[in-house]
């Protein structure tokens, strides 16, 4: 068995709903459970048409319904006959009812819950997924459609709910097993799932990546197929770097490093449950079905060992600095700065320690300016904004004599504001002005990147 996710733009449209088609019937040997997306710009349209309907901007909330809805009916209109079009208008219309009435009902209260939020967020993978099944049906591919919500159980953390991975197993072997077994082709949902009393949740953006490999994991899949727009995992970000190479080959804990710190390809959650099963995992291009894609694996078995393997960045990144004169040998410094951070619940990227301060970087400023005030009872704090992670991963950087020396004299005319490598063999990351990030990665891609074709195993 395998496990297949299509993204947003895999199935953005007709021609690409019978693109996943032809993909999906080569691996039909492989009895796939089908996890997709909603169409492209869609959940993104009902996260909007959410938020005008909390700001008592009804209609202008019902035009984005009617547009919703003409978008998934165009589509049917491409891929079905009259009859069957007919027939699956009906659903459509009546699912636009459904919005109208949510919109309608959230516009009285002038409240826009996060249980109403996950609500509208859900109706895309629902029509996408219903849309796609009925055209396997079409075209002759024994299939089934279950509703994640039957088996994807949660908490009641409403835009970002928890899986709770027992139950989600238990009704996984009870509602999706047996189809499989069966024969049938499962297509389902990612991002969405349910409360244990059936309330509708999603599990954040970018969950459809951590439904497939939650369910590849508790169901032992043999694969994870991550289908994409793009051939793979690269180097660097191909819209700053145009030579970009794509990776064939990399090992779990990169894949997660780059995750983390910026890279678009995979959900950083993504790759958890399938390092604890070590499942391989495959990102591919729906788009150009014939390119090998990347694979993630464990432990990856190459004859020649490549030091760097990719380039990842992440913009919109604040430094704070906390400095305190005391800090010298003074017992419980560093729990007093963290236990601030995890009181307003701030997630830290990067840290670097001196004797007398500490840097940490934040990408959400929510709650900055209370962590700052509780920050200076005890310190002096200094916020930088519009600053950047350049992150270089790749296998045994802490350990490779010169690599440090060859990425910074690469860059000796730019403000470096701080470096981090910590206890990670794979990871070396800096904090530049988020000005300069493009220049910086474009050289060091140029320098860390010059004898890529040499590793032919490893890079395309």
């Amino acid at each position: 068995m395998i496990v297949m996710k299509f993204g947003g733009t895999s199935v953005e449209d007709a021609k690409s709903i019978i693109n996943v088609a032809d993909i999906v019937k080569k691996e039909i040997a492989r009895t796939p459970i089908v996890f997709v997306s909603a169409c492209s710009g869609i959940t993104n349209q009902l996260l909007k048409t959410a938020t005008l309907a909390g700001l008592g901007k009804k209609d202008d909330a019902l035009q984005n319904v009617a547009l919703i809805e003409s978008r998934h009916k165009k589509i049917i209109k491409d891929l079905f006959d009259v009859k069957t079009t007919t027939l699956l208008n009906k659903h459509i219309t009546a699912s636009a009812e459904e919005l109208a009435a949510l919109v309608s009902g959230v516009a009285v209260l002038g409240e826009l819950t996060p249980r109403s939020l996950d609500t509208f967020a859900s109706y895309g993978e629902r029509l996408s997924s219903f849309i796609i099944y009925h055209y396997f049906e079409t075209i002759k591919i024994k299939s089934v459609w279950i509703d994640a919500r039957s088996y994807m159980v949660t908490d009641d953390q409403f835009t970002k709910a928890k899986v709770n991975f027992e139950a989600t197993h238990a009704k996984l072997k009870e509602i999706v097993q047996p189809q499989v077994q069966n024969g049938y082709v499962v297509m389902t949902q990612g991002f969405i799932g349910a409360t244990p009393n059936g309330i509708t949740t999603t599990i954040g953006r970018g969950g459809s990546d951590y439904s497939a490999a939650i369910v590849g994991a508790l169901l032992d899949a043999d694969d994870i197929q991550i289908w994409t727009d793009v051939d793979g995992i690269l180097t660097c970000d191909p819209s700053v770097v145009k030579d970009a190479k794509k990776i064939k080959l990399m090992s779990f804990n990169e894949a997660a490093e780059l995750a983390y710190f910026g890279a678009k390809v995979l959900h950083p959650e993504t790759i958890l449950p399938a390092v604890k099963k070590n499942i391989p995992v495959w990102v591919l291009n729906s788009k150009r079905p014939e390119s090998t894609g990347t694979q993630i694996v464990a432990t990856p078995n190459t004859e020649k060992k490549c030091i760097v393997k990719s380039i990842a960045y992440k913009e919109g990144i604040t430094l704070v600095s906390i400095v305190s004169t005391r800090m010298f040998l003074a017992h419980g410094f560093l729990e007093q700065v963290f236990d601030v951070f995890h009181k307003y619940e701030m997630v830290v990227h990067t840290v670097a320690t001196s004797e007398v301060s500490i840097s940490v970087t934040v990408d959400n400023t929510k709650n900055l300016s209370n962590i700052v005030l509780e920050l200076e009872e005890f310190s002096t704090v200094t916020v930088s904004e519009k600053r950047a992670i350049v992150c270089i991963v790749g296998d045994n950087l802490r350990d490779s004599p010169g690599i440090v020396a060859r990425i910074f004299n690469a860059i000796t005319d730019i403000n470096v504001n701080m470096i981090s490598q910590g206890a990670s063999e794979i990871n070396i990351s800096f904090v530049v002005d988020e000005d300069d990030v493009d220049s910086v990665v474009i050289r060091l891609h140029k320098e860390l990147f010059s004898n890529a074709a040499t590793f032919t195993e490893i890079f395309e």
